[in-house]
């Protein structure tokens, strides 16, 4: 019996764009996602990246792809935890077709891990890390190559609230900057920070929308802060 995660489908993602994939486990959601991350070959149809038809590339070629032109984002950091923060966003480098001296690899590291908020982290291993730090190192690691787009499978699954508003600032600045950013999420709030929503059940788009009302991370994290606040002058001393 054949089952088909994905069936008739047709997306257009413009250069630039922000969109949140959502739908229930069985949706569809995280096999297009692989699709669009060249992770798996379509059974069937076509799959454009940057006007390329890539449906039918040999592993290889695929793997190219990805280091060039992918980031990824996943909701269990993916890690490697007996190392460094530092060496673990060195990693894509050391898998591309370019050969860099071992002081190159360390600035570049550090200057793409300043630029997430952990400048001072970069000798510290994952357990040394908060959940939210290491989200901000493996979101580091997916932008050491310079990608055209950011592929986020459930980014803020493992987050606290406050941590989650603060990955999707950083998402929202890189977008801002024109990165191209497709994010998978079940919860309905994280999806409202993205431009674009696209709903999936049973292997089908069944809503694709433009929002109208973004959030904006930035505003909410300062709300976020007023409420904290104001809950520790009301707590009796």
């Amino acid at each position: 019996m054949e089952v088909h995660a994905v069936r008739g489908v047709s997306l257009e993602v413009r250069r630039g764009e922000f969109v949140a994939l959502m739908g229930s486990s069985g949706s569809g959601k995280s096999t297009l996602m692989n699709i669009l991350g060249c992770l798996d070959r379509p059974t069937s149809g076509q799959y454009f990246l940057d006007g390329a038809d890539v449906s039918q590339l040999d592993r290889d070629q695929l793997a190219d792809i990805r280091n060039q032109k992918l980031g990824f984002v996943f909701q269990n950091f993916n890690l490697l935890p007996r190392t460094s923060a530092r060496e673990n966003v060195e990693l894509p480098l050391l898998y591309g077709t370019r050969r860099f001296a071992t002081a190159q690899l360390r600035e570049m590291a550090d200057a793409v891990l300043a630029s997430v908020g952990l400048q001072g982290r970069e000798e510290h291993h994952p357990s040394q890390l908060s959940g939210g730090q290491q989200q901000r190192v493996a979101l580091a690691r997916a932008l050491i190559n310079k990608p055209e787009i950011i592929l986020a499978d459930e980014p803020t699954g493992n987050l606290d609230s406050r941590t989650s508003v603060e990955i999707m600032g950083i998402f929202q600045e890189l977008n801002e900057r024109g990165i191209t950013i497709i994010m998978v999420t079940h919860e309905a709030d994280i999806a409202s920070y993205a431009r674009r929503n696209v709903i999936m059940r049973d292997g089908v788009i069944r809503s694709d929308r433009e929002l109208t009302q973004q959030l904006d991370a930035t505003r909410e994290l300062e709300r976020l802060k007023a409420e904290t606040d104001e809950a520790l002058q009301e707590t009796p001393q």
